[in-house]
């Protein structure tokens, strides 16, 4: 397998002082700037506790980078989840991002709690490539069911279709009538996932299909998306607690609406239960996931060359702890990969590097 990935960068790192942990990163081209979201996590590493969703710009393809910015903050809120788009008709950057309140944990958050606590989804907008941004405004009631209880946006970056709408990649839980009286694996099963999308360059917002896997083999979470050459969407997702394949996939004809059959395993592909990033680079896709089974490390770019229908390795890009990634296309045919990383902890910094997937 090749190793032939730039030098890394470090984009985040928490000796900076400021936040305690930095995760959950995504990463878009928007202009002659590149923009790394993550989350600021200001007292723990922990996926609750007060969370502020963070960035940082690069004009010179990810070498250098500028300080930190604050993108999105609530106190006695988790804001997080932050997924980025380019709106192709105003050239402004969309940022969709969820918040909860400090103190829930998921699983509270799952059984339905009161709407003040529980998910909610958020939009945000630039109109000069991420130098500033719009206040968040909810779009709670546009895109989530009543009988959902955790929803979560991404997280990595969203497309625009080349007809101009906006997809992003999304999961849920459903909150049946008897979920107190489920045990923990059979609650973690209530997953599924979906999409939201925007025809009116993110002002308003819908949701598209809805998968739902009652049984334990595929339980759809954390997802990725990516408009193939003959214009269907490819939905690349973890797989959370399922007894199958680690990853699972699923085509759409119709730009989202529906799926064209159910979530199903992605054969040949290793990991340790993680989000993971795809994109499109020609007629080539590309996926990036950690490749041990039960522990996060070895990051891996995976290739296909048959629209997701099967998977090679064809870059190792981290070979120790490893965690989240985003992918991003850059100028001249390369790709860049912002990814989680260290060498006793899988997020102890966030680093940004780059490849030619041409050559892989």
């Amino acid at each position: 397998m090749s190793s032939r990935v730039g030098d890394p960068s470090i984009v985040f790192d928490p000796v900076d002082g400021r936040y305690h942990t930095y995760r959950i990163p995504a990463v878009i081209a928007a202009g002659e700037a590149l923009l790394a979201f993550c989350e600021g996590r200001l007292d723990s590493s922990a996926d609750a506790g007060e969370i502020e969703v963070v960035l940082r710009r690069s004009l010179d393809g990810g070498l250098t980078w500028s300080p930190v910015q604050v993108v999105s903050a609530a106190a006695g809120k988790t804001c997080g989840n932050p997924v980025p788009v380019v709106d192709p008709a105003s050239g402004d950057v969309v940022l969709v991002t969820c918040q909860n309140g400090a103190d829930a944990i998921e699983i509270s958050v799952a059984r339905g709690i009161d709407a003040e606590n529980g998910r909610r989804v958020f939009v945000q907008r630039s109109g000069d490539d991420g130098l500033t941004w719009s206040e968040p405004v909810e779009i709670t009631a546009e895109v989530k069911a009543a009988d959902w209880g955790w929803y979560a946006t991404g997280p990595c970056h969203g497309i625009a279709l080349a007809g101009g709408r906006i997809v992003v990649p999304a999961n849920h839980s459903f909150v049946p009538a008897d979920f107190d009286g489920l045990g923990a694996a059979e609650a973690v099963r209530l997953n599924g996932g979906h999409c939201i999308f925007s025809d009116d360059g993110g002002v308003s917002w819908s949701c598209g299909f809805v998968d739902r896997n009652d049984g334990g083999e595929i339980n759809a979470n954390e997802t990725a998306v990516v408009e193939l050459a003959d214009g269907r969407l490819y939905f690349n997702a973890r797989n959370h607690r399922g007894t199958g394949a680690a990853r699972v996939h699923a085509w759409s004809s119709d730009g989202g609406l529906t799926l064209d059959s159910p979530y199903e395993g992605i054969a040949g592909v290793t990991a340790p239960g993680i989000q993971g990033s795809v994109l499109r680079v020609g007629d080539r896709l590309l996926m990036s996931t950690p490749v041990d089974p039960s522990v996060r490390r070895e990051l891996t770019v995976f290739i296909s060359d048959d629209s997701g229908v099967s998977w090679r390795p064809g870059v190792v890009v981290h070979p120790g702890m490893s965690g989240y990634s985003d992918l991003v296309a850059l100028p001249g045919g390369r790709a860049g990969i912002f990814y989680e990383a260290g060498e006793t902890s899988s997020f102890a910094t966030l680093r940004f590097a780059s490849f030619d997937p041409s050559t892989l």
